[in-house]
């Protein structure tokens, strides 16, 4: 898709963060953009910023954990610029707490909006992309999903594996159909994901990757150049790919290392 030029997308979590810079991003390259998210005025408000910079968008609330939400933001979609080219499946919670404190209730709710929602998504928007041929989809993962950095958000790094896996899997079946696949794996980055935090028992410490904290800006930008590229996994941190090395490499050595810098964190 070396061309963005009047491509269709919709993003969820449109309304802050990293959906918000890739709906940005994304228009300065000439897309015409949905803009959802659950919060509908966040949702609106960045579209009127798109519309106020030239470029060409429209925003509604859609909660990802509905079926009727998310078919009718592609309706939606249809309604206001008739076609789809692009889904970025972009919304993520983070529970906190110690693997034992966390019930299963937190769980299966942050797997309902992590993954599942994906499911959602593919069954509303891929009959129509596989239908014309062409189209790109991106799913939002993270760092936590490749190796183990902490311990404190399991069900998030249990999410974010499986959205690297699903993807994977994905693209075996879409490429050959026209249809290119992104798993976005963000290190830090500067959003608002801190407003969809639930935490359990003694407040934990928080671990890192040691990574560089990212702006939002930069993420939209990669996210563009992967759509146009047909890029499959695309880490924000260059680092990433090094460390994933070590880890194939010995995976043994790679977690006794982890096991002992997060030791040391905590006990310092």
């Amino acid at each position: 898709m070396q061309d963005l030029t009047q491509r269709v997308a919709v993003i969820t979590g449109g309304g802050s963060g990293i959906g918000r810079a890739t709906c940005m991003a994304l228009a300065q390259q000439g897309a015409y953009v949905l803009v959802t998210d659950l919060d509908a005025g966040r949702a609106t408000a960045v579209a009127q910023e798109i519309s106020d910079a030239g470029g060409v968008a429209d925003g509604v609330r859609c909660d990802v954990s509905s079926d009727a939400d998310v078919a009718a933001a592609r309706d939606a979609a249809l309604d206001r610029f008739g076609r789809v080219d692009i889904v970025m499946n972009n919304v993520g919670v983070l529970v906190l707490g110690t693997p034992e404190a966390i019930p299963a209730s937190a769980w299966q709710r942050l797997l309902d909006i992590n993954v599942a929602s994906i499911g959602r998504s593919l069954s509303v928007f891929l009959p129509g992309l596989l239908e014309q041929g062409s189209g790109h989809i991106v799913n939002t993962a993270s760092t936590a999903g490749l190796f183990a950095y902490s311990y404190e958000r399991l069900p998030y790094s249990a999410s974010k594996g499986a959205v690297v896996a699903l993807s994977e899997a994905l693209a075996l079946y879409t490429r050959p159909r026209g249809v290119g696949v992104t798993v976005l794996c963000p290190g830090p980055v500067a959003t608002n994901i801190i407003e969809q935090v639930t935490a359990f028992g003694e407040p934990p410490k928080m671990h890192t990757p040691g990574l560089a904290l990212l702006d939002p800006a930069v993420v939209g930008a990669q996210v563009c150049d992967a759509i146009r590229r047909d890029i499959f996994f695309l880490p924000t941190h260059s680092e990433v790919h090094d460390i994933l090395v070590r880890r194939a490499q010995d995976p043994e050595g790679f977690v006794a290392a982890q096991v002992e810098s997060l030791w040391a964190q905590d006990h310092a």
